[in-house]
């Protein structure tokens, strides 16, 4: 059984920091490739970054230069480090992970090749 849980949520002003966690039970991080989406109010579920099995990342444009995902293997946890947050970063951010072998790298920023999904990690960023 593969469980997915996020932390490191919460309220935050314009220009803070964050890190998420997500830890995996019942799969090895480095083993599967893994990204976080996020979902906001008034907006459909949009990817943030993803991290490949070979540990290869991408990014959403408009979170490029601010954001960076990392794994730890011995912890088998995917991180999110999220830096000069912006208000319009506000959404539930969601980790998801994936071992399907028909999903390559450009395909990596699309929900589909994701076999679980966490249940999301609130962000606030206002003033």
């Amino acid at each position: 059984q593969v469980q997915l849980v996020e932390s490191g949520g919460g309220s935050v002003q314009p220009g803070g920091s964050l890190r998420l966690s997500c830890a995996v039970s019942g799969w090895t991080v480095s083993s599967v490739y893994m990204a976080w989406f996020r979902q906001a109010p008034g907006k459909g579920r949009e990817a943030v970054a993803s991290i490949g099995r070979d540990s290869s990342t991408s990014y959403s444009e408009f979170v490029k230069g601010r954001f960076t995902i990392s794994k730890d293997n011995a912890k088998n946890t995917l991180y999110l480090q999220m830096n000069s947050l912006k208000p319009e970063d506000t959404a539930m951010y969601v980790c998801a992970a994936g071992d399907r072998g028909w999903a390559i790298p450009r395909l990596l920023l699309n929900p589909s090749p994701y076999n679980y999904w966490g249940q999301g990690t609130q962000v606030t960023v206002s003033s």
